[in-house]
């Protein structure tokens, strides 16, 4: 399916009020890694300094067409699917230490040395995984609405969801059921999302672009971010999270307690927004980061604003 929708990207953008000057598609590129499977990158171009963004569990890097477009001018921004996402390979190790070690090749592949690191959920545990140990890779760091204690079971209705499609056969059917299970979801930001998602199997019918064939190592994964907090005191990099301002997953309390476990962390709240940010509010997350990277966030430290 093509997913390359610049019509309707530019009709939300200017429903959300994002501002955008160029909507040239981003270009695809893949790199092999070392012993692992190849990854797929949008690489929005531009002359700035370059930020890397990861899509969070069972998205693609097209979730930060939003963000892209309004951080484009000022940011070479670099969108991948990590492995078993998307356009990228399928592998037999998805542990965040791997595809931490993807995004190490993608960088090197670019020859690119510093980079400012953003990532939604799963993105952000990849990201923090990839700041702890890549330091001198690492300019700064953003984790968009994932903390080392999230309210796991806020998630149950969609992790259901993912998991019990059995296929559809038009995009139209796909939101519908996703309506169902979240109804006050926009239903165009959907249809958008949607495409990006699917793929036509043998059969004919949608079915999920992701590595569905095995269930995902949840307690793995909330090991991994409790493991976090006695990291990183050691960070350097200067830290934000971007909690959604209606998120069930990142309580306040717990953005606050995470973000006071750095040396240079600050907080806030994207309003109107739950757990996908980037989709949500990508207006204010753009906001936000700008700021952030411009170092214009340090006076928020381990504070929240509405």
């Amino acid at each position: 399916m093509n997913d390359w929708h610049p019509e309707a990207l530019a009709t939300i953008a200017d429903r959300l009020g994002i501002a955008f000057t160029d909507l040239a598609p981003p270009r695809s590129t893949r790199f092999r890694t070392h012993g692992g499977p190849t990854i797929h990158v949008l690489d929005w171009g531009g002359q700035g300094p370059p930020a890397v963004l990861l899509h969070g569990g069972a998205l693609t890097a097209r979730t930060w067409d939003y963000v892209a477009i309004a951080l484009r001018p000022d940011f070479r921004l670099l969108a991948l699917d990590m492995r078993g996402h998307g356009a990228s390979g399928w592998a037999d190790d998805y542990s965040i230490e791997s595809c931490a070690t993807d995004l190490v090749a993608v960088i090197d592949g670019l020859g690119i040395q510093r980079a400012r690191i953003v990532g939604m959920s799963l993105g952000g545990m990849v990201a923090c995984e990839f700041a702890l140990r890549h330091p001198d890779r690492t300019e700064s760091l953003a984790m968009v609405d994932v903390t080392s204690r999230p309210v796991f079971a806020a998630t149950a209705r969609m992790r259901t969801f993912m998991t019990d499609f059995r296929g559809a056969a038009t995009v139209d059917e796909v939101v519908e059921m996703a309506l169902a299970v979240s109804p006050r979801s926009d239903p165009e930001r959907l249809h958008y999302r949607m495409r990006t998602l699917l793929k036509r199997d043998d059969d004919g019918r949608l079915v999920w672009k992701s590595d569905r064939r095995r269930p995902a190592d949840y307690p793995m994964i909330l090991r991994h971010l409790a493991g976090f907090e006695a990291r990183i005191p050691d960070m350097a990099a200067p830290f934000l999270l971007a909690r959604g301002g209606e998120s069930l997953i990142v309580s306040k309390d717990a953005a606050h307690d995470f973000t006071a476990r750095f040396p240079d962390g600050r907080w806030i709240n994207i309003k109107g927004a739950g757990h996908n940010v980037q989709e949500d509010n990508p207006r204010d997350l753009a906001d936000a980061l700008r700021a952030f990277w411009g170092g214009r966030l340090r006076s928020m430290t381990q504070k929240g604003i509405q």
